[in-house]
């Protein structure tokens, strides 16, 4: 029998709480509570500059500067929170404080100095938003960064100065992540230019430098993966013909924050029958039907960091022979892929191995076509900060980088879509999937579906 992880919530009580109606399940793993906060923690110091020290290192002598995200308005606050920082920015400081920056100064010697520019505390704004660090020395000990002064004298310090050519004389280059908030960059682009500095984009060399993940970048990462597995198990116990895609997403999401994720990484994808062959539905509000099948894509966040997991269920709880036969057939072909992830491959060559096992094991199944007609999208993504994370889709795989494993097969004719989806650690060895706590054999889908899992309650 499939041994599931422990549970802590009957079906009854979720039912109640959430569907008004009880699923099929006499137990549900809706909501592993556990005595812990998020994997949000404080990223160490030490870590922090060894990032700000790799990226000088591939920089020649020179000035970088990098924004946090601004505050949205009012009118702009989306439903999770009103601020999400700058992925490059929390890279680099580690820090979620708006309106600051960072700026660092590469020297032809070599060497490097971080300067740190943050907000003064406002009493009356952390009322609303909390409290916030500020230049003082818990901000210095927080980044490792000693030279910490008022957001308020970013102005007079570096950029006025960044236009007098006399000025900084020996950094001719100003460094800016140019893909970034033109209205936080236009006016240092101006400065720069007037002080006859050459300007480079910053997001290549720090795209590269995150695609390769550290230690605190994986832990988050396998985090994530492991509290998202967690809601595809919950929701798979959960689901039966009749409920609607948002009350499957309802569960989802609510497993999520249980556990300690700060917030989704993208909209949660709930697709049934016809709405299984949409990539990228999200709208989650049709009804399920008797025979369906449901296509989950979800990810949790934790620490800045996202999960991309996907699995197809039928919410009847088993597959039709039709349906068993294209999804074992996405299945072996995710498996030959997972099984050719190691250093040195790239991300076309395991496009390829996809397509062409895809094609030699169709036999018939999507017609006179081969199967891989029906495979509309590319095979894989880079996973990080970002759902699809930055970052050469040429380069070799090394070790510590993080990709996404998902073929699919959609048949619009029939209503009948299928995607399998993995979160894939490269490691010196070969790799390691973060997402492997989310069941996706036949068999080991339609047991849970039917209650036969042997699950410990708390």
């Amino acid at each position: 029998m499939l041994r599931c992880r422990p549970v802590c919530l009957s079906i009854t009580t979720l039912a109640v709480v959430l569907l008004g109606a009880a699923p099929r399940s006499g137990v549900l793993a809706a909501a592993w509570v556990r005595a812990v906060g998020p994997d949000s923690s404080l990223v160490p110091a030490r870590v922090l500059e060894s990032r700000r020290a790799a990226l000088l290192e591939l920089l020649d002598p020179g000035i970088a500067i990098v924004p946090s995200s601004r505050p949205r308005a009012d009118w702009e606050h989306a439903q999770d929170s009103h601020f999400r920082q700058d992925n490059n920015f929390y890279y680099l400081t580690g820090l979620e404080t708006p309106g600051s920056w960072l700026v660092m100064f590469k020297e032809e010697s070599g060497q490097g100095k971080s300067l740190l520019y943050v907000p003064t505390r406002d009493p009356g704004q952390e009322m609303w938003s909390g409290r916030q660090p500020d230049a003082d020395r818990e901000t210095a000990e927080r980044t490792g960064i000693d030279a910490v002064r008022p957001a308020a004298a970013f102005e007079t310090d570096i950029l006025s100065r960044l236009g007098e050519s006399q000025s900084f004389d020996e950094f001719a280059q100003v460094y800016l992540p140019l893909g970034g908030d033109p209205s936080l960059t236009g006016n240092i682009v101006d400065m720069a230019v007037a002080g006859r500095r050459s300007i480079s984009d910053l997001e290549k060399p720090l795209s590269s430098l995150r695609l390769v993940k550290d230690s605190v970048e994986i832990a988050r990462l396998r985090r994530a993966a492991d509290i998202t597995a967690d809601a595809l198990v919950a929701v798979m116990q959960a689901a039966q013909p009749g409920m609607h895609e948002y009350e499957l997403e309802a569960i989802i999401e609510y497993v999520f924050r249980s556990r300690g994720a700060e917030r989704v990484g993208f909209p949660s994808i709930v697709g049934s029958g016809p709405n299984s062959v949409i990539l990228h539905h999200d709208r989650n509000r049709r009804r399920t039907e008797e025979g369906d099948l449901v296509v989950v894509d979800i990810g949790a966040e934790v620490g800045y960091y996202t999960a991309d997991v996907t699995r197809t269920f039928p919410v009847s709880g088993e597959f039709s022979k039709r349906q068993r036969k294209i999804y074992e057939l996405v299945l072996a072909t995710q498996q030959v892929v997972i099984d050719s992830v190691r250093p040195g491959v790239s991300i076309w060559e395991l496009e390829r191995i996809a397509r062409g096992f895809m094609r030699r094991h169709s036999d018939g199944l999507c017609g006179s076509s081969s199967c891989d007609r029906y495979f509309v999208h590319g095979l894989s993504h880079w996973l990080g900060m970002d759902v699809h994370d930055v970052g050469n889709y040429t380069a070799p795989l090394e070790p510590g980088m993080v990709l996404t494993v998902e073929p699919g097969i959609y048949l619009a004719e029939e209503g009948l879509g299928v995607r399998i989806e993995d979160d894939v650690l490269v490691t010196e060895s070969g790799h390691d999937v973060l997402s492997a706590g989310a069941p996706k054999s036949v068999e080991e889908i339609e047991a849970l579906m039917a209650g036969d899992c042997d699950c410990d309650l708390w």
